[in-house]
C-alpha cells in the first residue's frame, strides 16, 4: 500500500516495555530487501543464506546486526517457502508463461527470480524474459546484477520501442501524445539510439528493436521510425502484438532466433565488481547514461566510507533513479549530455548482495494519485468484487 506517511515514521513509542523511540521508514514493496532476495536465491538453502545476511541494524561501535544474529531466519523461510515456487500462467493462445517476483527496475533490480528463469530455460529452446523500464535501468541491472550473479549469458536482446514514449523524448506533452508529429519523433530518436549502443557496445550483445504499434499510431510515424533505424544502421522489427496476439510478433520471433542463433555476441558487465564503490557508480554513469560524472553528497561519501570498511565494495550496485530520463533529472529528456548524477544515499542490502544507490530525488515509496484505484473498488451483495481492473 502506498502512503506518504510511511516513508518517515516514528516508533517504539509508549515506554521503555515498548522498545526505544527511533526514526524509522517504509520502502514500497517491490523495493524491499526481502524482494530482492526472495528474486534472486535459487533454492532454499540459498534464500535461508541471504535472509541470515540482511542487515536490520548496528550496535554502537557501528556493527551490523543481521537477522541470522535475532534467528529470525527460520521463520522468515517458513512465510516464503511456498511463494519460492514459479507460477505457471498462460497467455490467452495458450503460451505458457511464468510471472514469478516483480521488483521495479526504477528503486530495485528490475527482474523476475533466477528460479523461474532457470525452470524456463530447462523447460523450452527459447527462454525471453523481461526487465522493467528503460534499457538504462532494467536491462542494467538484469545486466549487470542478476547475469553476474546467477551466471546467466544472454544471446540476444530485444529493445522494446513505442510512438508514443519517442515523440515524448522528443519534447510532446503527454495530452498529445495520441496526434501524429514527425518532428517530435525525429527529436525523440537519438534516445532509442543510445539504448541500442548501449546494448551493442557496452554489452556487446546482438540486438533488434521492436517497434510495438498501438492503435493512435500512423502510417506515416511507423514507417518514419523503422526507415530511420535502419538508415543508421539499427536492426528493427514491427510489432503487432498489440492488436493481433502472437500473429503479429512472428517477424520479432523469427529475428530473435536468428540472432540466438547467427550472431554471437561478446557479453561483458559494464563494470567489474573488484573496482571501488565510486568507481562502479561512475561506470554506470558515464557508459550507460551518458553522463560526464557523479556527484556524491557528503552523507553519501560517509555511507560509502563505512560500507568500504565493513567490506561491502566489492558488489554491484543497484542505482535507484527516475525512469524518465538517462539522467536524475525527469525533465532531461531524449538523450541529453554534459550532466552530472547526484548520489545522496548508498546503503547496503547484504542478503540481496548489492549496494542500493539512491540519486536525484527518487523516493522509494510512492504516494497515491489524484485519484486513488480503491476508490472504484467495490463488492456486491453476492460477493463479486468490481473495480480491480
Amino acid at each position: 500500500m502506498n502512503d506518504r506517511q510511511l516513508r518517515y515514521v516514528t516508533d517504539g513509542l509508549g515506554g521503555k516495555t515498548n522498545g526505544v523511540p527511533r526514526e524509522d521508514g517504509f520502502d514500497i514493496t517491490v523495493a524491499s530487501e526481502i524482494m530482492a532476495v526472495f528474486c534472486l536465491a535459487d533454492s532454499i538453502p540459498d534464500l535461508k543464506k541471504r535472509l541470515s545476511n540482511i542487515i536490520v541494524g548496528y550496535t554502537f561501535d557501528d556493527k551490523p546486526v543481521t537477522a541470522g544474529d535475532l534467528n529470525a531466519v527460520g521463520a522468515m523461510t517458513a512465510l516464503l517457502k511456498d511463494a519460492m515456487k514459479p507460477n505457471l500462467v498462460q497467455t490467452l493462445e495458450g503460451t505458457p508463461a511464468f510471472v514469478h517476483g516483480g521488483p521495479f527496475a526504477n528503486i530495485a533490480h528490475g527482474c523476475n527470480s533466477v528460479m523461474a528463469t532457470r525452470l524456463a530455460m530447462k523447460m523450452g529452446d527459447y527462454t525471453v524474459t523481461e526487465a522493467g523500464f528503460g534499457a538504462d535501468l532494467g536491462a542494467e541491472k538484469f545486466l549487470d546484477i542478476k547475469c553476474r550473479m546467477a551466471g546467466l549469458t544472454p544471446d540476444a536482446v530485444v529493445i522494446v520501442a513505442t510512438v508514443r514514449a519517442l515523440k515524448m523524448h522528443g519534447g510532446l506533452p503527454k495530452t498529445e501524445l495520441a496526434t501524429e508529429d514527425l518532428g517530435a519523433l525525429e527529436k525523440g530518436i537519438p534516445n532509442l539510439l543510445r539504448h541500442v549502443s548501449n546494448i551493442k557496445n557496452v554489452y556487446k550483445l546482438p540486438c533488434v528493436v521492436a517497434v510495438n504499434r498501438f492503435p493512435t499510431d500512423t502510417d506515416a510515424e511507423i514507417d518514419f521510425i523503422i526507415r530511420k533505424c535502419r538508415e543508421l544502421g539499427v536492426n528493427t522489427v514491427l510489432s503487432t502484438v498489440w492488436a493481433e496476439g502472437g500473429k503479429g510478433g512472428e517477424a520479432l520471433a523469427k529475428e530473435v532466433v536468428r540472432l540466438c542463433e547467427e550472431e554471437k555476441g561478446d557479453f561483458t558487465f559494464s563494470y567489474e565488481l573488484d573496482r571501488p564503490i565510486e568507481e562502479k557508480i561512475e561506470c554506470v554513469v558515464k557508459k550507460v547514461y551518458g553522463g560526464d560524472g557523479v556527484i556524491f553528497t557528503p552523507n553519501a561519501k560517509k555511507q560509502i566510507a563505512q560500507l568500504t570498511e565493513l567490506g561491502f565494495d566489492k558488489i554491484p550496485v543497484c542505482i535507484a533513479k527516475t525512469q524518465y530520463s538517462f539522467s536524475d533529472d525527469p525533465s532531461k529528456l531524449g538523450a541529453p549530455e554534459g550532466f552530472k548524477v547526484t548520489v545522496r544515499n548508498v546503503k547496503v542490502s547484504a542478503g540481496a548482495g548489492f549496494l542500493v544507490v539512491l540519486t536525484g530525488d527518487i523516493m522509494t515509496m510512492p504516494g497515491l494519485p489524484k485519484v486513488p484505484a480503491a476508490e472504484k473498488i467495490d463488492v456486491d451483495e453476492n460477493g463479486r468484487i468490481t473495480g480491480l481492473f
